[in-house]
């Protein structure tokens, strides 16, 4: 079956008028994804294979390009075309957290959510549409009472899944909400929901991209103030409307190119048709490249930025590590050497998330168990985002102490020994040990913050200091474009990048028109169309049941 005739792929036919592609690059035009836009002179589709090459000047050949062309797809929003696990089934589920709690939700999705509504309550009727409605549920089985509740009444498509939905907010004691759960289970028509299938099944009638998709994965698991921002901007759906106004991007351009296949010997084809597709390409592979430099920042707010405390020993490190993480991580004794392995722990500093490491002090001369823990706090040093130096700030002449700033501080400014660049901030704890009104011992010294863990002074500045230093590794999560937290993201971005250096070395037009499909469709894979069913699996894998 061909698809609708659009300019592209009509016959050529004779226009008194100037052909215009203002209206013919709209993507509403394109009414297929995928397959080739050439007829043939019976108006036949015809390969790529058959296609007359069409030279494009100082252009290679396009080396080892995949072929997209799966046949055609019809053009939907991204996540509509995936069906849902069980389709067609009604799935009910505890939406709200395990446990005695002051009122729990239980949420049934499907088309015998209404039936369910009557089954449990009286009067049978169903309640008006989005409103909340004071009911006796009751066992459906015995006619015995269960609870007095709150229920609603969502009808599809208006409602999360975009099926017909009901909620029923019970007390939450363990006795009503498994009497509920069973009374559910007896009517006809209902099973228990999979983790993540309400999610799932929005995905599926297109209620959500898959970005937002992830990002409501990620708003349920955040645990720092950054990590909610950052969430909440990618569930609103900013990431997925960037990817899809890039995908428009490469759309036009894609319709200028088969534009001039078709119709590139016709005199009333705009001048500068394949310039402006140029044109779209060189400003898109610019902002692409920008995202994907700014990768790294996204995947360290959601995963957490690695933050290592280092210095020589006794400087107080684990006593640092125990006072951010507000919590006795490491054993804190005034002998040397206490930590002899890399302790990490996750943290919440200053609103954002971060993986703190307490390492062994880094000293020369000593026992081979010791030894061993210096050799992997210098590993992990290599591979921090941000260092904590911390030094004694009443032994700064110590050989310990100026060999640490030798080896590790001063060289920090231009980078870690494996080329990456890194921050570090220089700590000198201890200052309640330092004479008050004396010479200030540190004067040589890079910029360094004044703290004593045992008082707490100082404290406050060094939360300031990690807030800014977390910033910029992290990137703002309230302002600036969106971020990507995940390697999904950054494979597409990449994979979309490839393809326009492709379409770049293009020696004729038919293989450029193919380079062009294949990054539309990495862009149109992060928002999840295409998407196949093992990827699907694992991001819904993140929800719990009832989600």
């Amino acid at each position: 079956m061909l698809p609708v005739e659009h300019p592209f792929t009509a016959p050529r036919r004779a226009s008194p008028l100037p052909l215009s592609l203002a209206s013919a690059s709209r993507s509403e035009d394109l009414q297929w994804v995928g397959g080739t836009s050439s007829k043939g002179p019976n108006g036949n589709r015809e390969s790529l294979s058959a296609l007359p090459v069409v030279p494009r000047s100082g252009r290679g050949f396009l080396p080892g390009l995949a072929d997209s062309r799966a046949g055609p797809r019809p053009c939907t929003r991204q996540g509509s075309g995936a069906p849902a696990p069980g389709s067609g089934a009604t799935v009910f589920a505890l939406s709200s957290g395990q446990g005695r709690c002051g009122i729990a939700v239980i949420r049934t999705s499907g088309p015998a959510s209404g039936q369910a509504l009557r089954s449990l309550t009286a009067p049978r009727d169903l309640p008006p549409a989005r409103k909340a409605c004071l009911r006796l549920l009751s066992d459906p089985r015995s006619g015995e009472p269960l609870d007095r509740a709150l229920v609603l009444w969502f009808p599809g498509p208006q409602s999360f899944t975009g099926e017909d939905c009901a909620e029923f907010h019970v007390h939450g004691g363990p006795a009503v909400v498994s009497g509920v759960l069973q009374a559910l289970g007896s009517v006809p028509g209902l099973r228990p929901a999979e983790a993540g299938e309400f999610t799932r099944r929005a995905f599926a009638h297109g209620k959500l991209s898959l970005t937002e998709v992830e990002g409501l994965a990620d708003l349920i698991h955040a645990e720092t103030e950054a990590q909610r921002r950052q969430a909440l901007r990618q569930l609103d759906g900013e990431l997925s409307h960037l990817c899809r106004g890039w995908a428009e991007t490469l759309t036009k351009a894609l319709a200028h190119v088969e534009a001039y296949i078709d119709f590139g010997e016709d005199d009333n084809l705009e001048e500068g048709v394949l310039d402006r597709a140029d044109s779209e390409v060189r400003e898109l592979e610019v902002a692409l490249g920008a995202h994907l430099r700014d990768a790294r920042r996204g995947q360290r707010l959601r995963s957490g930025a690695h933050v290592v405390v280092a210095g020589p020993p006794n400087a107080g490190k684990s006593s640092l590590v125990n006072l951010l993480s507000r919590k006795p991580v490491s054993i804190v004794s005034p002998e040397p050497g206490t930590t002899r392995d890399v302790l990490e722990t996750p943290v919440d500093l200053a609103g954002f998330p971060a993986l703190l490491s307490d390492t062994a002090g880094l000293r020369e001369g000593v026992g081979p168990v010791e030894q061993e823990g210096v050799r992997r706090a210098q590993k992990r040093l290599e591979q921090a985002d941000l260092i904590l130096a911390v030094l004694d700030a009443s032994d700064l002449a110590s050989p310990s102490s100026c060999n640490f700033l030798d080896t590790v501080v001063i060289p920090a400014g231009a980078g870690s020994p494996n080329g990456r660049s890194q921050r570090l901030l220089l700590v000198l704890n201890k200052s309640d040990l330092l004479p008050a009104g004396g010479p200030d011992p540190s004067a040589d010294l890079p910029p360094y913050l004044l703290l004593s863990c045992l008082t707490g002074e100082g404290l406050d500045g060094l939360l300031e200091a990690l807030r800014k230093e977390l910033a910029a590794l992290c990137g703002d999560p309230s302002t600036g474009p969106p971020l990507l937290t995940r390697a999904r993201h950054q494979h597409h971005l990449q994979g979309c990048l490839d393809a326009l250096g492709h379409y770049k070395q293009a020696k004729d037009l038919a293989l450029a028109a193919e380079a062009l499909r294949v990054a539309r469709g990495h862009l149109t894979r992060i928002t999840g169309g295409g998407g196949t069913e093992e990827i699907l699996d694992i991001i819904f894998q993140d929800f719990c049941v009832g989600k």
